[in-house]
């Protein structure tokens, strides 16, 4: 999926990703592939979704967004 970050809190190392649908979902810091646990907002990303911690969707293996 792509989408945009559209917050992140450093200190928590906790943020979310918009997809291009509109739907929220959240992510750790973890979850960044590039290895940094930080990211800039309004980023542009594609990532994959899965089953998290609540019952509920996060995003995971985010990735700058490529063309």
């Amino acid at each position: 999926m792509r989408g945009r970050v559209t917050r992140f809190d450093e200190a928590r190392g906790l943020g979310t990703v918009t997809a291009a649908d509109g739907t929220e979902l959240p992510f750790h810091c973890t979850a960044l592939l590039d290895g940094t646990r930080t990211v800039a907002l309004d980023t542009e990303v594609d990532f994959e979704v899965r089953p998290g911690g609540l019952g509920r969707w996060e995003a995971t293996g985010i990735a700058s967004a490529q063309g």
